[in-house]
């Protein structure tokens, strides 16, 4: 029988079944060990599962043994101390075993140098009748909703551990201890020889919060963001004009909050659900990215600022902006899709004001915006409408935010009508300039067909004998 708080399905199946009967068979004491026990008791689910088993000795021979009677996947992720993997297929679910050696010379030592009190549960195979072992008071730290960590070496064992607290708070909704914190404090510098990759992880647990902006701020008042982004140091203290009542720095936090509260607002609305959970890399989703340009959207002001006739001005930052999440994208590891969202987000993020301004929306000016930002037109829309809300300076007005409003969920509504009808088909393209209009390939080809693509939107041309007699006027103004 599984212990009274502890009931998973994963524990009734055939790949957990057989590491007990492997452990019995060979006479072995494994333990059942840290997240899993501790997201079981909380009722966490997370995908995909991966549980962790830990032994005296022999673990790498252990997983084999156990991928030998599942058929499953098996590699060796560290000889020197003892560590293997299983990976096993349950119908469409991928289920990880990793299997350790002791860090210590029994599982008290072992159990002690992990790194916060809440990841110390253990249970003994094969779960008959044993209660959970708890050493260092997970228990008491989970009922508490504390991060506590297991000793003061922690950190120093692995720096990450330090950017950790602050995920494993956002995603279990634990405070930091004060003990903790000052610890943090103390030893953040160490974050800076942390891979890039690692920091990227656990800094994206963080962006899958719904009050992502809490920990965030937290990462910045305890001075640990600016080691893991040191870009966004600049932003302190960068005062702004009157429509802000915020420094830049402030104003991006609170355009996090506001991105927060808006996307908890739509979170039934399946089309941006699907969109916003979209994997842009592999376990990383567009709604983490898009809470990474919040903070980043105006990181370009610092370098942008001037002051004109009295008016403190920011031109350009978008492009400024760009070019700084870039060394933020290759400092976090980013794929590059995920730096071409980044680049879109922040360069196109003042877009939608713009079109709000017009006395009148043109189709050629909706289909500009769709056209420039992409696949990154939706995220855009929504760090705009979050941006407008973090904007409340005495000169910004509620008619000004209600049309911004107004013309961006417009937009929203309308880009998710066009990702359900057939995609866009150009009446000709550059081969048609090459054969029928006997042009050489160069810049002038984008200028043409981008200008014939509007007018086929317009409707002011709609047969490709149209489109290739306006492709070459415009082709003979260009001449001229």
């Amino acid at each position: 029988m599984a212990h009274p708080s502890i009931d998973h399905p994963i524990l009734r199946s055939k790949p957990f079944l057989t590491v007990v009967s492997l452990a019995k068979k060979e006479k072995k004491d494994i333990y059942l060990v840290g997240g899993f026990l501790r997201d079981a008791i909380v009722g966490y689910k997370k995908e995909p599962l991966d549980l962790d088993f830990t032994l005296m000795r022999g673990a790498i021979d252990f997983g084999r043994h156990v991928a030998r009677e599942l058929k499953a996947g098996f590699v060796v992720l560290d000889k020197e101390h003892g560590c293997s993997r299983v990976v096993v297929k349950i119908k469409e679910e991928v289920l990880t075993f990793d299997f350790v050696d002791f860090r210590g010379k029994d599982l008290e030592e072992d159990l002690l140098k992990r790194d916060f009190t809440v990841n110390t549960l253990a249970w003994r195979l094969p779960l008959a009748d044993n209660a959970l072992i708890d050493i260092y008071g997970a228990q008491r730290d989970l009922a508490k909703k504390v991060v506590n960590v297991v000793s003061d070496s922690s950190f120093d064992d692995d720096p990450l551990r330090i950017l950790r607290a602050f995920s494993v708070g956002a995603i279990f909704d634990l405070k930091i201890s004060p003990h903790t914190l000052a610890l943090v404090k103390k030893k953040k510098e160490s974050l800076r020889s942390v891979a890039g990759e690692r920091l990227r992880d656990e800094l994206f647990k963080i962006f899958n919060s719904q009050r992502s902006w809490h920990h965030i701020e937290l990462l910045d008042k305890n001075d640990v963001l600016e080691v893991v982004i040191p870009q966004v140091a600049v932003m302190h203290n960068v005062k702004q004009g009157g429509y802000h009542h915020l420094d830049v720095w402030g104003h991006s936090l609170e355009a996090l909050k506001k991105l927060d509260e808006l996307l908890l607002s739509l979170k039934d609305d399946s089309d941006l659900s699907n969109y916003l959970n979209e994997e842009l890399s592999t376990g990383r989703k567009r709604i983490q990215l898009l809470r990474l340009a919040a903070i980043l959207h105006d990181i370009g002001k610092p370098k942008a600022f001037e002051v004109k006739a009295g008016k403190t001005m920011f031109h350009g930052h978008e492009r400024i902006g760009r070019i700084i999440s870039d060394s933020v994208s290759e400092r976090l590891k980013l794929s590059s899709t995920e730096k071409f969202a980044l680049d879109t987000i922040i360069f196109w993020h003042l877009r939608p004001g713009y079109l709000a301004d017009n006395k009148i929306l043109t189709k050629r000016a909706v289909h500009r915006y769709f056209r420039d930002t992409k696949s990154e037109a939706a995220s855009v829309l929504l760090l705009s409408i979050a941006d407008q809300r973090a904007t409340r300076g005495p000169l910004a007005t509620a008619a000004s935010r209600k049309k911004h409003e107004k013309v961006s969920f417009s937009l929203l509504k309308q880009y998710f009508a066009m990702l359900k009808e057939e995609p866009f088909a150009r009446l000709i393209g550059g081969m048609d300039l090459i054969k029928k209009l006997k042009l050489k390939p160069g810049p002038v080809f984008t200028k043409i067909l981008d200008a014939v693509e509007e007018a086929q939107v317009e409707g002011r041309v709609k047969t490709k004998t149209q489109a290739l007699k306006l492709a070459k006027e415009i082709n003979e103004d260009q001449g001229r």
